[in-house]
């Protein structure tokens, strides 16, 4: 019978880890969290703040993410200092801070790079992780509104607090808004309410858009404020409209809801806030006028453009705003100014085919489909004739078109009253045919756009 093999079973056990991992290090994780915390309120107790703290914080395991709002100063910070420094969501350049970046490591933050395309996505990643490791990180500390405001309302919450589908616990910031007189001391006192933790539903789980609108709405009932379409894209179009020498107020459309109904991108909407800047500069107050709409198309005021300008003016105030211009290009004018009309509309101008259009040509159609008789398009001829060369070829007609939807709805009216009169069998009486077919057009799209002017 062979020998058998005698393990060295003493050293195998002198393998394995010891007990206490490292021998020479102090664990003060616990330590340095009470320490941080007390220095916190110590620091703003100084700066004359009284906190009240209503309600009971959930722990991390029951409620891993923290939402609050209002967000309206860098004072809210004082919020995590109350709930015992949760991890924040903070910018990579704010560790760089003195004296602050190194409190800010602390919490252990979820960073955001703006250098870096992935950074939202990761770190909504990073907050999910976090937010289902059953406790093992602290809560996240999350201001859903993402940008600053007045405190009047509550705007809308981005998506990553809500995306994990994770028990959310709201937090109210209150300010009275009264400075105190209390032993020759000026007093602000702040108070957090922290609300039950409000937990998803299936369906909200799936789609972290409504798990935010019904988180918003309790606060916002406990709060007795308002809730708004706004978001930080707006505040960024009204910085936009200041620096094109708007007024600051015109930017704000509700980017939200305009982009979700009209399917556009902040880009988009901030290039149509440069065209209506275009059109708006000499104006008072960001609204245009019907005037101030025929100068920019270089077109007198005439019935037809009336009408057009109509369809802009949704509230019926004479005047267009930002928000009712963008829905009016988007709607109207864009859908229209497709290479079919635009072909269409060159073969209607250019009279003798011979693929040119010259100035005759161009003002004789518009005299016509504008109802005006002493028409000068001399100008506007000039624009879109970009090589000066006297007429007008496809290649420049096209290009001024695409660029300049607001005369799509034009070129289709006056298509649209030349179908009308064809299918008439009458010759043309474009003074009244064309208040017919404009009007025809007005209620057509008043139908078609009903419910979307309800809910605006």
């Amino acid at each position: 019978m062979p020998p058998q093999r005698v393990y060295a079973l003493p050293r195998q056990r002198s393998l394995l880890l010891p007990a206490v991992i490292n021998p020479f290090a102090h664990d003060l994780k616990f330590m340095h969290k009470r320490v941080m915390t007390f220095l916190g309120r110590l620091y703003f107790f100084g700066m004359g703040f009284r906190v009240v703290v209503k309600g009971k914080q959930a722990s991390s395991v029951k409620a891993p993410i923290l939402a609050v709002a209002p967000h309206s100063s860098f004072f809210d910070a004082i919020v995590c200092i109350e709930a015992g420094l949760p991890s924040t969501v903070s910018r990579s350049e704010s560790l760089e801070a003195p004296v602050f970046g190194r409190f800010l490591r602390c919490v252990q933050p979820v960073l955001v790079s703006r250098k870096d395309p992935d950074s939202r996505r990761n770190t909504i990643l990073e907050i999910e992780r976090r937010a289902k490791s059953g406790g093992h990180w602290p809560q996240v500390l999350i201001f859903p509104e993402g940008t600053c405001t007045n405190r009047s309302c509550l705007i809308t919450f981005k998506q990553g607090a809500f995306v994990p589908g994770v028990p959310v616990q709201p937090v109210l910031i209150r300010y009275p808004n009264k400075l105190v007189s209390m032993n020759s001391t000026e007093v602000l006192y702040c108070c957090y309410d922290f609300l039950p933790p409000q937990i998803p539903t299936e369906m909200e789980k799936k789609c972290p858009i409504k798990f935010a609108q019904s988180v918003r709405a309790v606060m916002a009932e406990s709060l007795g404020l308002p809730v708004t379409d706004h978001t930080y894209e707006d505040c960024r179009l009204m910085i936009a409209a200041g620096e094109l020498t708007l007024p600051m107020e015109a930017g704000l459309v509700e980017f939200t809801k305009i982009s979700r109904k009209l399917e556009l991108k902040w880009d988009s909407v901030k290039k149509e806030l440069e065209s209506f800047a275009n059109i708006a500069c000499s104006c008072k107050g960001g609204r245009i006028t019907i005037e101030e709409f025929a100068s920019f198309l270089k077109l007198p005021v005439s019935p037809a453009l009336q009408e057009l300008f109509t369809l802009f003016d949704r509230n019926g105030d004479g005047t267009i705003d930002f928000r009712e211009y963008v829905i009016g290009v988007t709607v109207l004018c864009r859908p229209a100014n497709n290479e079919e009309v635009i072909q269409t509309a060159f073969k209607l101008f250019d009279i003798d085919e011979d693929n040119c259009i010259t100035q005759e040509e161009f003002s004789s159609l518009l005299r016509s489909s504008l109802g005006v008789c002493d028409l000068d398009v001399h100008s506007l001829f000039k624009e879109i004739d970009t090589d000066g060369s006297g007429h007008i070829t496809y290649d420049e007609f096209c290009s001024f078109a695409l660029t300049h939807p607001e005369y799509a709805k034009l070129f289709t009216t006056y298509i649209e009253l030349q179908r009308y009169q064809g299918l008439q069998g009458e010759e043309p009486d474009f003074d009244a045919s064309l208040s017919h077919c404009c009007t025809a057009s007005h209620n057509n799209h008043q139908e078609d756009s009903t419910s979307d002017k309800k809910d605006d």
